[in-house]
């Protein structure tokens, strides 16, 4: 089965040429090795798939080459305790980031925006 097809069915990637685009762009590697979107995979190899700032180092289980719904396809491949354990740490990071930071959640509302704007004038 080509990669690029997996890839899809397994729902790493929405569309197949988002998959073709990530494996050209050095985002999935096959054993260890960059590989072509053409590239045959079968049971038991192992991919490394690199997506924003998430990476998955996993197994492929099984070959399926229709998209099936999410349950069915994370029978396609296991993935390793270690990339588990990582991409948790790295979703723990980025919500105590996004908590920690400084900007307002919302926009200002028309009380406030005046309030600001009085405040940034300064005493009168």
């Amino acid at each position: 089965m080509r990669l690029d097809k997996w890839l899809w069915a397994a729902r790493f990637f929405k569309t197949r040429q988002l998959a073709i685009d990530a494996i050209n762009g050095g985002k999935v590697h096959l054993n260890g090795q960059r590989a072509k979107p053409g590239k045959e995979i079968g049971v038991g190899a192992k991919l490394r798939i690199s997506k924003d700032q998430y990476i998955w180092d996993i197994t492929v289980q099984a070959l399926s080459s229709q998209r099936r719904p999410a349950a069915e396809a994370v029978l396609l491949y296991e993935e390793t305790p270690e990339s588990i354990a990582r991409r948790q740490a790295e979703v723990d990071r980025r919500r105590d980031e996004r908590s920690l930071s400084l900007q307002p959640e919302t926009r200002p509302n028309k009380k406030e925006r005046r309030q600001i704007h009085r405040f940034k004038r300064g005493p009168e």
